[in-house]
């Protein structure tokens, strides 16, 4: 298996990843679920992540699909498209599993994953967090992360655009 083979790999539909996730499960593996566009990858989404993955045995990242940020974000957005988005964040190493969702909020995606713990950044209250409501009906943990001051993909885009 190629190296990109192995990245490629990571990239699952959602009912593969529930066949992956249900088997880490039965495996003792703490599941880690974390969300968003990652449109722009910085250094503030490498720090969260890999805080994310220190929570558990394996981070699943659902990734939201071209149309859903265009829904959130506005039509211009993404600046990379979803396939190029999925690569990139399955090549990375605290990244075990990467599944796309098109709906507004990766409640149905967490719903169908079960994960133990979910995590979102600190800009949340953990309560208001999407998915607070399954992770604690199941004993889960719902927790939250602080951000990298000065790091985000609007103001890389908002920079980007003043400089040409």
């Amino acid at each position: 298996m190629t190296q990109l083979d192995a990245i490629t790999n990571k990239i699952k539909k959602r009912s593969d990843a529930q066949e992956i996730v249900s088997h880490w499960s039965a495996n003792g593996d703490t599941i880690v679920f974390t969300n968003g566009c990652f449109d722009i990858v910085h250094r503030g989404h490498i720090d969260y992540l890999s805080k994310a993955k220190d929570k558990g045995s394996k981070l699943v990242l659902g990734l939201n699909t071209d149309a859903s940020v265009q829904r959130l974000k506005g039509p211009k957005r993404p600046v990379v498209d979803e396939q190029s988005r999925a690569i990139l964040m399955a090549a990375l190493q605290f990244i075990d599993l990467v599944v796309f969702f098109d709906e507004d909020t990766p409640y149905e995606l967490i719903k169908a994953l079960q994960p133990d713990v979910l995590v979102k950044g600190s800009d949340y209250k953990a309560e208001d967090i999407v998915g607070y409501d399954i992770l604690k009906a199941k004993g889960g943990k719902v927790e939250t992360i602080d951000f990298v001051e000065g790091f985000s993909t609007t103001s890389i885009v908002e920079k980007i655009k003043t400089s040409m």
